[in-house]
Parts: C-alpha cells; structure tokens; sequence
C-alpha cells in the first residue's frame, strides 16, 4: 500500500496538453493590446503560472495591463481555447485505476471555473472528489495558495498523506512551500533540469511511471 492518501494534480501539462488554445489564447490577447505574435510556440512559457505574471515577465507590462491582456485572453479561452486541447493518453486510465484506492483533487492556477468545464468535457470529472484553482479576481493564484487551500480542506489529514504531481517548478515549489511530497513530470512543459531544480520527490517520464508509484 502506498503510504498517500490524497493525490493533487495539475491541469495544464500534466492531465491535458493544452498548448493551442493557451497560445492562440495570448496571441489573440497580445493582438488586442498592440503586440504582434505570429509563432505560438514562442508563447509555451505561458502554459503553468499565473497568466498575469507571465504578461508582465516575458512582455513587460505593468499589472494593471496585464490584468487587462488577461481580460482579453479570456474572452477567446471561454469561447475556444479551452476545448483546443487533449488528454495526455494513459490518463483515463490512470484516474480510473488511483480513483479506488485514493482521493484525487485538482489543484491547478486556472480559475477553477474554467478547469471544471474542462474536466466534464474530458468525462473526467467523475474521478475527482476537489478541484481547486485561481479565482476569477486574479486571487488565490499561486500553487502555494492552492496547495494550503486544499490542505486546509482536510483537515483530518497529515501532510505526509498527501503528494503533487505537476510539469512545472511552480508545482513543486507549491508543494515544498506546504511541506508535502510531489512527483515533477517530464512529459509535460517543464523540463528535466526546471524540475530538478526544485527537488521533487519523484521526477518521471511517463504516466505510466506515475502508476509505478503509486500502485506499487
């Protein structure tokens, strides 16, 4: 028996590839505040963090325009982008397989009601018992926060009952930030190096080296 009881996983990345109706969706929002970018693999840094931090870091823009850029972003995500997107393959699966054994929480920094509305469309929204993300203020934004919101959640719990699983150095600096273990995936955005960086408990290549671990 693994010694987890609660397992939180990202979205972007780690259940979903969501990279054309992320990239699409900041294309549209960069065009709309001026800024023209014609290769959408140059927008990839925006799949994980915060969007507005992202806006402001690679683009340069204060807060108040990137909150706007994200207003703008949204406009073409709730009508288009978040369907552009598909499932890693071996997911299904998997959440059907740690659905009988563990509670399985999103834990993502997209406003969770976004991630609900994709979950149903995957009909995957069944093997989860919490999904947690960013309100749609441009609060609760960090993994961190959304970690320590679902810590708080369960309160029975100890953190070493429960573990992240994410693509990126902001999933596991959340979960090293709330104390518990995490498991950093190469298959997603973040690279080997980025992951190691914040020293994941686990780091794997494969959905199928996640079901390694956690159905020993």
């Amino acid at each position: 028996m693994s010694k987890y009881k609660v397992i939180l996983f990202d979205l972007d990345g780690t259940l979903s590839d969501p990279k054309i109706g992320i990239t699409k969706s900041v294309q549209y929002a960069l065009k709309k505040m001026g800024i023209v970018e014609n290769d959408i693999d140059n927008l990839e840094c925006f799949i994980g963090p915060p969007l507005h931090e992202s806006f402001m870091e690679y683009y340069g823009m204060d807060r108040d325009h990137a909150l706007k850029a994200v207003e703008f972003y949204r406009e073409r995500f709730k009508q288009k982008g978040m369907f552009e997107n598909e499932l890693f393959p071996d997911i299904p699966s998997l959440l059907r397989v740690l659905k009988k054994q563990y509670t399985l929480v999103v834990a993502t920094s997209k406003p969770t009601i976004f991630s609900e509305q994709i979950l149903k469309y995957f009909q995957i929204d069944q093997y989860f018992d919490r999904v947690v993300g960013s309100n749609l203020d441009g609060t609760r934004t960090s993994k961190a926060e959304i970690v320590q919101y679902i810590l708080n959640m369960f309160k029975e719990e100890q953190r070493s009952d429960f573990i992240m699983i994410g693509d990126r150095k902001y999933d596991m600096i959340g979960a090293n930030q709330c104390g518990i273990d995490s498991i950093g995936v190469t298959y997603g955005y973040g690279s080997s190096e980025e992951l190691r960086g914040c020293h994941p408990t686990y780091l794997v290549e494969s959905v199928q080296e996640i079901r390694d671990i956690l159905i020993p």
